[in-house]
């Protein structure tokens, strides 16, 4: 698995590879010290994972991660680091299509058990974070329900309100008792209609819609 490190402070570019270099399956190919130079060495290096700080000089991390989206047919997956999990630059990362986030104190297994779940992006990195996010934004502004959910299927709805749990396919099929396969063809056509690049965008805009209410 190849990695880029974004971040404008050298000794935590530094950390991050010792750890990740450590790891069999998982390669730090690239550093970048800015927004702009990130986009650069991603484009360059097609990465599967991205590490990517919020605050940096020239452009930001989420200006960074929404060039690096929008510029690549198949993207790498992007986390963004922070300090502070409730930080307002980490809600608008994930609106643009980062895959979670990471905080810079998190312990080397956290990190290395981050990257290797966003990869596989097969369920949520800390879903019950992100839900606070989109909660907590969702509490600011009135939603209005957007012409998708009319259109998301009864099971559909179901694995979209299991996904914003955390589950896995995996465990949304032993929930709903069906198959694996069936549970990957459905999260499919959720995130087709709600436009949603992956599972954390779509449980944002769940959020933001109104689809599903902050308790």
């Amino acid at each position: 698995m190849r990695i880029v490190l974004a971040d404008d402070e050298r000794m935590v570019r530094t950390a991050l590879r010792v750890i990740l270099d450590a790891e069999p399956d998982l390669t730090v190919v690239g550093e970048a010290s800015t927004g702009a130079e990130a986009v650069s060495v991603v484009r360059e290096l097609r990465p599967d994972v991205v590490l990517m700080d919020v605050r940096m000089p020239e452009i930001d991390g989420i200006r960074a991660t929404e060039q690096i989206l929008a510029g690549l047919p198949e993207p790498p997956r992007i986390v963004v680091v922070t300090t502070f999990e409730n930080d307002a630059y980490v809600y608008d990362a994930l609106r643009v299509g980062a895959a979670g986030f990471l905080l810079k104190r998190a312990a080397a297994e956290e990190l290395v058990s981050a990257v290797r779940l966003v990869a596989r992006s097969d369920s949520l990195l800390y879903p019950a974070a992100v839900r606070g996010l989109a909660a907590e934004h969702a509490r600011r502004r009135p939603p209005a329900a957007p012409p998708w959910v009319a259109r998301l299927t009864e099971r559909e709805a179901e694995v979209l309100r299991l996904m914003a749990t955390g589950l896995t396919n995996a465990e949304i099929a032993a929930r709903m008792g069906v198959g694996p396969a069936t549970v990957k063809t459905h999260v499919a056509a959720v995130l087709a209609k709600t436009g949603a690049r992956d599972r954390t965008q779509a449980v944002i805009t769940a959020y933001e819609s109104g689809f599903i209410t902050p308790r």
